[in-house]
């Protein structure tokens, strides 16, 4: 087993349960020659050998496991360093003892397994030698994902997890807080290159984006510290997942307190976040905040006593122990030489009687024993596998035909085997099992860095990562118990850009990370609902987006009715001007008999008011909401009823130059003056535009519909006309009436006659085309219920010219001016 400064393990069945069967721990001296060079003990390390030690001595003594078999071990110092490592497990191979220096145990078996190596490239080195000779390893640190791969590393296996789940494990905790804009920094081995690889696929996946990646450079004095920090200082990102050792890390931690850079937050794995070189007050107002990953504090039974009675003068190898006394007392040995390599007189001197009870509570002790379930699991798995494959009854083995492995004699792979099919169930509901790759079940506590009510820096815990449960229940956060840097109360943001509020959308910046983007507004009838949308939707038809554009309102709906004040005040018009013609009718009937009245065809002049009235009053069907009767009316009414009016007018114009031209000597004209000629003329410019609103209607008749394009949000609701030809065409020959009385009218406007209506037939002719000419220019901007309304005033306006320039200066006559309207004064006039 490597212990950092470490040693590797091996343990044997021993049939000889007395002392004679005992193996004595040995230990070579490699780290007093660690400590001379680099100035460093690993109390984490030396407590892990003192856990391997309490377990094989407490399973030696339960007299239910492995009865009358007596655990023995080897420990082997490595440094960490490979070729060491590799030196070691040739010589467990091939029981080469010769490093060994005091007594050997007078009897046992071959080794049975290997505990080791803490570091995962070192076990990487071991686990191709054993493998290849299916002796089983048992790893309770390497972590490395590809030590999974069964086909190159069949006999390995370990109680630390997969960094691959935990990596997984990291990135849904970053994407828990809504954090996409990361910054990673790891060591340049396997161990930091793959744990970042597996989360950058995660985050990038879920759709965040890697701000910087950067290395530690483990072949520089400097680990590249300063570049680092500088990248760190310049990039936006706020949260940087620090995937490394706690050792590897402390340099570019220093250059981050020198620089003074805050606001950050860390993210890290069990690797360092846990570390008690960096939880101080010293280093706490740049990592406050930090979270991560660690091994869940499990109290191994008796350790605490076990730890109690170590002494430096009574404990098997002194040299550790009395380093393992000086950092645990923060004191000195001065007899002989200082084993922490100050030369000067400490502040205070080791005794060797201090109490433990003065550290058992102390963070610096706490944290040391973080990993002592890894190592505690470790022995108690390979001590069940033995225990079952001593256990196995002839006939019931694993085995071909049912056959069991010799105690005494088994192959390694027998007991790699029984490692595989390992089922325990520790105190504290601790489960033990391996899967199909040689892998525990685990779960990590989530931690928050924050200072204790006592002013030290300690590791909360404020969840779970269940590496065993389903993606969607693996990570529990008690997001309550969280303190952020800089006493923010909010979660802090890590994005490239600013969300994108509802109303906008996302736009990808070109060159730049999809997190990187721009939040353009959505365009006219397209809302956005949500916050950082990548598209904006279109509103239904019938609705509009409000002024946010972040939701869909109906639209409001456009039509000229009642209700609104111009379409009341234009019905209102229409009604009153009606009653005009009206008014005039009961006057010309009161003064039928008048010469004024006569000589304006009386006859025809009451079918031109009545066809007046009805000018005006169909100007009410262009009022309201316009449903299928009234699409279907309102222009068939006016074209008609205009018809009827002009064709009327038509008639007068032609009486009238049939009537001069009937008193000239000679004129056989006089038989085309009967009133029957006139109707005759009425009827058939009626029946012309009667028969081409039926065609209209038949072919294409107007429909309702509803039209959402002219105004945006507003829904016009207003009659096809079906075919513009049709509609067209009736309005022209309209105009073509009325130019045609417009044009006799004028040539016999200077007839001698008193009562010539040529000249004002002339005006209110030129006045109608005026008027219509006039709605047609217009009507091409106009829009929604304002060109209804234009067409209504069109209506209005040309029938009122027609009774203003037609009937006016009779009324006034008639009215006023009595006197004039005789015979005698018209007989006066002619002559």
């Amino acid at each position: 087993m490597n212990n950092g400064d470490g040693a590797e393990l091996k343990q044997s069945g021993v049939s000889n349960s007395s002392p004679a069967g005992e193996c004595i721990l040995q230990i070579d001296n490699c780290t007093g020659f660690l400590e001379q060079l680099y100035n460093r003990f690993s109390l984490d390390n030396y407590l892990q050998i003192q856990i391997v030690i309490h377990t094989i001595e407490e399973i030696n003594r339960d007299p239910d496991i492995l009865p009358n078999v007596t655990l023995g071990f080897q420990m082997y110092d490595t440094c960490n360093v490979p070729h060491n490592e590799l030196q070691g497990a040739l010589q467990f191979l091939t029981e080469y003892t010769t490093s060994i220096s005091s007594s050997q145990c007078s009897f046992r078996s071959s080794f049975p397994a290997v505990i080791g190596s803490k570091v995962s490239a070192n076990s990487i080195i071991l686990a191709h030698v054993l493998g290849t000779f299916r002796y089983p390893q048992l790893s309770p640190y390497s972590s490395a994902s590809l030590l999974s791969d069964r086909k190159m590393f069949p006999s390995f296996f370990r109680t630390a997890p997969n960094d691959k789940r935990q990596s997984i494990g990291l990135a849904q905790l970053i994407l828990s807080f809504g954090w996409t804009w990361i910054g990673f920094l790891a060591t340049d081995n396997d161990y930091g290159l793959l744990g970042i690889q597996l989360i950058k696929q995660e985050i990038i996946k879920a759709g965040a984006c890697v701000a910087f990646t950067e290395h530690i450079r483990l072949g520089q004095a400097d680990r590249n510290a300063p570049h680092i920090v500088r990248v760190i200082k310049q990039s936006s990102a706020k949260v940087i997942v620090v995937f490394s050792v706690d050792f590897e890390f402390v340099p570019v931690a220093n250059e981050v307190l020198k620089q003074n850079i805050t606001g950050r937050i860390f993210i890290g794995n069990a690797g360092w976040v846990r570390t008690t070189l960096l939880s101080t007050r010293n280093y706490f107002h740049i990592f406050s905040g930090t979270l991560g990953f660690t091994i869940i504090d499990y109290v191994v039974p008796g350790l605490s006593h076990y730890l109690s009675k170590i002494r430096p003068s009574q404990s098997m190898g002194e040299t550790w122990v009395k380093l393992y006394w000086e950092k645990v007392f923060s004191c000195k040995f001065l007899y002989g030489k200082n084993f922490t390599s100050s030369l000067d007189v400490p502040e205070k001197e080791c005794t060797g009687e201090e109490k433990f009870d003065d550290v058992r509570n102390s963070s610096t002790y706490i944290n040391s024993l973080k990993n002592s379930y890894l190592t505690y699991s470790s022995v108690i798995v390979m001590t069940k596998a033995l225990d079952d494959l001593r256990s196995c009854k002839a006939g019931d083995g694993p085995f071909s035909h049912g056959t069991c492995a010799n105690f005494l004699n088994f192959k390694p792979w027998q007991l790699t085997h029984y490692i595989r099919k390992v089922r325990l169930t520790l105190s504290g509901d601790k489960y033990i099992y391996f899967d199909e790759n040689g892998e525990p079940p685990f779960v990590y506590s989530v931690v928050n860095w924050q200072l204790s009510p006592e002013g030290t820096v300690r590791q909360f815990h404020i969840g779970y990562y269940n590496t065993a449960a389903l993606p969607d229940e693996a990570l529990t956060i008690n997001s309550s118990l969280l303190l952020w840097p800089m006493g923010d109360q909010q979660v802090p943001r890590s994005a490239c850009s600013e969300s994108c509020s509802p109303g906008y959308r996302k736009a990808a910046r070109s060159g730049h990370p999809v997190c990187c983007y721009d939040c353009i507004q959505c365009l006219q009838g397209e809302i956005s609902n949500q916050t950082d949308s990548l598209n904006c939707i279109r509103c239904p038809w019938d609705q509009w987006p409000n002024l946010k554009r972040s939701r869909c309102l109906p639209k409001s709906m456009e039509f000229l009715s009642y209700e609104d004040a111009l379409g009341g005040t234009l019905a209102a018009v229409s009604i009153i001007s009606s009653l005009i013609p009206a008014l005039i009718l009961s006057l010309f009937l009161f003064n039928r008999q008048t010469p004024i009245v006569k000589a304006n065809n009386y006859s025809l002049s009451c079918l031109l008011l009545m066809s007046l009235c009805l000018c005006f009053l169909c100007s009410l069907v262009f009022v309201g909401y316009p449903n299928h009767q009234m699409c279907l009316l309102r222009q068939v009414l006016f074209g008609l009823a205009f018809t009827l009016c002009i064709s009327s007018i038509l008639a007068k114009t032609i009486l009238v130059v049939l009537a001069f031209m009937a008193t000239r000597p000679g004129s056989n004209v006089r038989r085309w003056m009967s009133p029957q000629v006139s109707y005759m003329i009425i009827i058939t410019c009626f029946l012309l535009q009667f028969i081409l609103c039926i065609t209209w209607l038949s072919t294409a008749s107007p429909v309702p519909q509803y039209n959402t394009l002219t105004k945006p949000g507003i829904i016009i609701a207003e009659c096809n006309e079906g075919s513009p030809i049709a509609f067209w065409t009736m309005l022209g020959y309209l105009f073509l009436l009325a130019t045609i009385s417009f044009i006799v009218a004028f040539l016999a406007r200077n007839l001698p006659d008193r009562f010539n209506e040529a000249q004002f037939i002339t005006f209110s002719m030129l006045a109608f085309l005026s008027v219509w000419v006039s709605f047609i220019l217009a009507s091409l901007s106009a829009q929604g219920k304002y060109t209804v309304a234009m067409e209504i005033f069109a209506i209005l306006a040309s029938s009122w010219a027609l009774v203003i320039c037609m009937f006016l200066p009779k009324c006034f006559i008639i009215v006023f001016r009595p006197d004039q309207n005789s015979q005698l004064l018209i007989m006066k006039m002619k002559d």
